[in-house]
């Protein structure tokens, strides 16, 4: 690839990387496996929609469904796990192949750099049973908190208030209208922070351009690094795969369309086998590094991003949500989700990496276009975050 390649950076999680020494149940890495075919599809309807920055957590959202959907029967349960490609699995046995999942990925590090809320927001009419309450809280880490919608303003301030401290601080408001006639609300927040290992080296960044589009360009702050990474390249798509380590254990699968190639088409093409392709051509090799620094706060309602994947019977009048209101059953009226990302040289504790020297310069890499990222745990190859940067000077 050119220094100055077309640089769009597609970053997809998914099943990404073998899984080390460690030994993750057949059954945990099917559910990993499904998780994975659901975050590409919901990523590409969210892309879909905007010409924008995209960021979101398919973990996160997942994670909330999953704890709705051991709410639901009949139809409206079927049609919930085909959306979230869990047919064929045992409802009853979904919360605690979750939870053993969520042990397997959110560990250590990574449990102490990510911060998320999930939480079932029924309407004070409502009542939740106490076995299901437990079930959301103990199984998937959600919580389960009845609301008077009736008055919107104290809703909105319980929600904003809750996903706030769920999230460490993180995520600050969520939710600024609410329709009064709400009857269940499912929100999901996320937020992530952590560095490269090794990291970028801060002394080296430097102001420089970054192509939005053929008739815009921005200058942002380039970080720079020169070292040994792991790269490929799909002939078929014309992209090349950068993959970038961090330091809890997660990492970042860059994938960069070569000039001319539309950074859309490449997002249609992109799926769980696709991903696992690209893995396997990883090769070691010795490159010198540009990436734009950049935060992002994208926030979104998943309502109609969801009825696209299929998901419709749970917004419906008849939807048979149970475990609230005995035979006055709630209708899920809106899901929302909120993800924060910062992507810098260093979190507040991190050590400068120095910079190798080689005896000839290596090929420079330069991320100065539009591009996609993916962060995924390495161990399990659970996809957490997926985002697009169009705009770094934007959030």
């Amino acid at each position: 690839m050119a220094p100055c390649n077309q640089l769009s950076l597609l970053v997809f999680l998914i099943l990404l990387c073998p899984v080390s020494s460690e030994t993750i149940n057949p059954t945990v890495q099917d559910l990993i496996s499904r998780n994975s075919d659901f975050a590409a599809r919901l990523y590409r309807a969210v892309a879909s929609q905007t010409d924008g920055n995209v960021f979101l957590s398919p973990f996160t959202v997942c994670t909330g469904l999953m704890a709705l959907l051991s709410a639901t029967n009949g139809q409206t349960r079927d049609q919930l796990q085909q959306g979230l490609t869990l047919t064929g699995l045992d409802p009853q046995n979904i919360p605690d192949l979750f939870r053993t999942l969520k042990t397997v990925v959110l560990r250590g590090e990574s449990s102490t750099n990510l911060h998320q809320s999930v939480m079932v927001l029924p309407s004070r009419s409502f009542e939740v049973s106490s076995s299901y309450s437990d079930l959301v809280q103990t199984k998937f880490g959600g919580n389960i908190h009845s609301l008077t919608y009736t008055d919107s303003q104290d809703a909105i301030d319980t929600i904003n208030r809750l996903v706030q401290e769920q999230t460490k601080d993180q995520v600050q408001e969520l939710v600024n209208n609410l329709d009064p006639q709400t009857q269940l609300l499912l929100v999901t927040a996320a937020s992530y922070q952590t560095q490269f290992s090794p990291s970028f080296n801060s002394s080296l960044s430097q102001d420089d351009r970054f192509y939005v589009d053929r008739y815009h360009v921005v200058m942002v702050p380039m970080m720079f690094r020169a070292g040994k990474y792991f790269l490929a390249y799909d002939r078929s798509l014309k992209v090349g795969v950068l993959k970038l380590t961090m330091a809890d254990g997660m990492a970042m699968l860059v994938v960069l369309p070569d000039e001319g190639v539309d950074i859309t088409a490449v997002e249609d093409e992109v799926t769980s086998e696709t991903i696992r392709a690209w893995i396997i051509q990883l090769k070691k090799t010795k490159l010198e590094v540009q990436l734009p620094r950049f935060l992002l706060e994208c926030q979104y309602s998943l309502k109609n991003l969801l009825q696209m994947l299929g998901v419709t019977h749970v917004f419906q009048d008849n939807a048979d949500i149970t475990d609230m209101g005995g035979a006055n059953k709630p209708t899920l009226t809106q899901v929302f989700h909120k993800s924060i990302v910062s992507v810098n040289e260093r979190g507040d504790d991190i050590i400068t990496g120095a910079t190798p020297t080689f005896s000839a310069l290596p090929p420079r890499l330069i991320i100065n276009r539009p591009f996609i990222f993916v962060i995924y745990q390495q161990t399990s190859g659970s996809l957490l975050f997926l985002g697009r940067v169009v705009d770094p000077t934007k959030k």
